[in-house]
């Protein structure tokens, strides 16, 4: 029998959810050179179980076999057990689950896997209960049969690794377009792909309760929202946009949204949007609002709006650092009235509960109705909020004006939401993640640009000079990934780079602070150095400095974020239009080097298909030369839907320009700029696309006219 690793290590971890397993009698391992040098050393192999803090079966799996004293008796004895951390480390977690997926079709968390000391999977799989039941083998029985096959049939699993191991590179490492001279190189695909990429949501979508799927649990999907607006733009096909519509009406009015406190949650388990997975996380509340941003410059319709704001607020509320960051997560379960863990308490209501609050009966009547809460409930004898009745209705049953219901359907929510704040809160797992403070910040700079709201650049702006400060080594030019109670941890990720790089581009459009253009373009100059690989036409998702995995991944679909080379590329594409550097030329590489993807699944690569159009068509400059943009003009940009818009701000003068010129280390102005002067000492605007501009005006609105007639040319 082998010497057991010494102790559980994860008490000296920041991150929640390897703190929250620091108490098993499993003598858990981080993943780093100690644990797996021990696994070499005793030559046993690794159990690798990967996880975040708010994965519901992750609890259930620990509940069960991680606390239970005769499974950490026969893992500590028999393996080195490493819990790995999967928000913290995405590239560890992006082999083993691309394995598990080539191997048994499906994957999820907690992530199982069986490693040699290398490193190589031989066994994967995802939730284990601790007794064999419903087809599935008992974890315990797992163990033993494992120590029996590494004890009597280590080639066989020494084969099998290997084979595995080779399956995940050819997965993951795969470029269909290396090896080739750039003349040899393919064209990089066309605005086409965009197209099918629409025409695939259709063909997957609920066109009876709205989104993506037909069968099983409902995921926001707002990269296909994006690529339906962009194809209807283009092409005035109206059932791209139906069908976008369907899916932001269906996730604003089920149970999604938190119609109390706003947000939203992971995902629903049911077609019809009722029943939702409660976790809440940063990059949904993110991402789904952006999409709401563009259905509202569409549509004009303030309902759209308002689940901005609302789910804003909420990230305010209760995702924001003191100092200006944001945290990552809230926990789907929490404490019930008797002191029990359940998911979804803190959002659930009964007639009875809204009633104990509201003293008016026909409020508590309004509510429910609205909201459909029954007796009988939706969960678990409980009701999930979703909208049931519409306020017209409301008005015809309980004779009252639309406006009427509508205010006191507002007031009541507002007494509600301060009685939930009474209940225990779910957990919050409080690490600061560049890579989603880079969304979270691009779409409060987006909401102060089509909102025309200062406050949200202000969040903005000051969550990014966090993560600046804590996560940027200025003289190294590198960004690490995990701030966590003055904790700084792990390498940034491609992800890292690109989200904040779009983030901090985002914030120069909406404030017109060059320093934040300049920040850009420090990212995006490490992107080139770090990811790049020229001889393979790619971009990686680990730095060519990092730590040597059995693969180097590459990340081109999109998932529950958006592909992390899809945004790297976009913002190349954007800042190519500053820098002194090529990056366009990366950018065209990428999308030859994958165009072949693109083209046979444009619904999973739905981010580079957008690239993929930008780059043919050319990003939309509207560049402001003045001091302090006139507020008619803000409004008029901020609400009219321009998806590849690029707001180049500038200093009305010469003089001034030579000052921005030096911060962002440039010798001559970059042709966004060049020669774009405010005439006649007005603030002046320029339309220009692909090299065809139109003349300078001071006039916003004859400005918007002359898009099409740039676009069109």
């Amino acid at each position: 029998m082998n010497a057991p690793t010494q102790r559980n290590r994860l008490d000296e971890e920041e991150s929640p959810y390897l703190r929250q397993h620091e108490d098993n009698p499993v003598n858990w391992q981080p993943w780093d050179d100690a644990a797996l040098e021990a696994a070499r050393e005793r030559d046993v192999p690794i159990f690798l179980s990967i996880g975040y803090s708010a994965c519901h079966w992750c609890h259930v799996m620990e509940e069960e076999s991680f606390a239970d004293e005769e499974v950490a008796q026969a893992l500590n004895e028999d393996f080195v057990p490493i819990k790995v951390d999967r928000e913290e480390r995405p590239d560890v977690d992006s082999i083993y689950m691309t394995v598990c997926q080539l191997v048994t079709g499906q994957g999820g968390w907690p992530l199982s896997a069986w490693l040699t000391p290398e490193g190589k999977p031989f066994y994967v799989g995802t939730y284990f209960p601790r007794e064999s039941k419903r087809g599935m083998p008992g974890f315990l029985d797992l163990l033993e049969n494992i120590r029996n096959s590494w004890e009597n049939d280590r080639e066989e699993i020494e084969n099998r690794a290997q084979q595995w191991t080779d399956a995940a590179k050819g997965q993951l490492e795969e470029t269909s377009g290396s090896g080739l001279d750039a003349g040899e190189r393919r064209a990089p695909p066309t605005s086409d792909v965009l197209e099918s990429a629409a025409d695939a949501a259709v063909r997957g979508a609920d066109r009876k309760f709205g989104g993506f799927g037909t069968n099983g649990p409902k995921f926001p999907q707002p990269a296909r929202i994006h690529a339906l607006f962009r194809a209807a733009d283009r092409t005035g096909n109206d059932e791209y946009r139906r069908v976008a519509l369907e899916a932001l009406d269906a996730m604003a009015s089920g149970g999604l949204y938190d119609h109390v406190g706003g947000g939203f949650h992971r995902y629903c388990v049911d077609r019809d949007w009722t029943v939702p997975h409660f976790e809440k996380m940063l990059y949904d509340n993110a991402e789904i609002p952006r999409a709401f941003l563009a259905g509202y410059q569409l549509t004009g319709d303030d309902r759209y709006a308002e689940v901005v704001r609302e789910t804003l607020a909420f990230v305010d509320r209760e995702l924001t650092h003191e100092e200006g960051g944001f945290f990552s997560t809230l926990d789907a379960q929490s404490e019930d009235e008797h002191g029990e863990r359940e998911e979804g308490v803190f959002y659930v209501w009964t007639p009875d509960a809204v009633r104990e609050v509201l003293e008016d009966e026909t409020d508590a009547d309004l509510f429910c109705e609205r909201f459909g809460i029954t007796e009988g409930g939706n969960f678990e004898g409980t009701t999930v909020l979703t909208i049931d009745a519409s306020i017209d209705a409301l008005a015809d049953e309980f004779d009252l004006a639309t406006d009427a219901v509508e205010d006191r359907l507002e007031s009541t929510r507002r007494e509600l939401f301060e009685a939930r704040e009474q209940r225990p809160r779910p957990p919050r797992d409080e690490k600061v993640l560049a890579s989603w403070n880079g969304l979270m910040i691009d779409t409060f700079a987006e909401a102060a640009i089509v909102l025309g709201d200062d406050a949200y650049a202000d969040s903005a702006v000051a969550a990014l000079e966090f993560v600046r400060e804590r996560l940027w080594d200025a003289d190294s030019g590198r960004l690490s990934r995990r701030f966590k109670d003055r904790d700084v941890r792990i390498d940034g990720y491609l992800e890292d780079y690109a989200f904040l790089a779009r983030g901090a581009l985002t914030c120069y459009e909406a404030t017109g602070e060059v320093d934040h253009l300049a920040f850009a373009l420090e990212l995006a100059r490490t992107i080139e150095e770090e990811f790049w690989d020229p001889e393979r036409g790619t971009l990686y998702f680990t730095p060519e400095s990092g730590e040597s995995l059995v693969t180097r991944p590459q990340e081109l679909g999109d998932q529950s974020t958006p592909s992390s080379t899809g945004v790297a590329v976009e913002v190349l594409l954007a800042l190519d239009h500053f820098a002194d550097d090529d990056f366009e030329a990366i950018t065209e590489t990428v999308l030859q080097t994958h165009g072949n993807k693109l083209e046979a699944n444009p619904i999973e690569h739905v981010t580079l298909c957008l690239d993929a159009d930008r780059l043919a068509t050319g990003a939309l400059e509207v560049t402001v030369a003045a001091d302090t943009v006139p507020k008619k003009w803000r409004d008029r940009l901020g609400e009219t839907y321009l998806p590849d818009r690029l707001l180049s701000r500038r200093p009305p003068t010469e003089d001034r320009l030579t000052e921005w010129l030096e911060e962002l280390e440039l010798e001559d102005a970059p042709p966004i700029w060049a020669d774009r002067t405010a005439r006649d000492d007005e603030p002046t605007l320029y339309v220009c696309r692909s090299f065809t501009c139109s003349p300078p005006v001071h006039d916003v609105d004859e400005a918007l006219e002359l898009v099409g007639d740039v676009s069109a040319e």
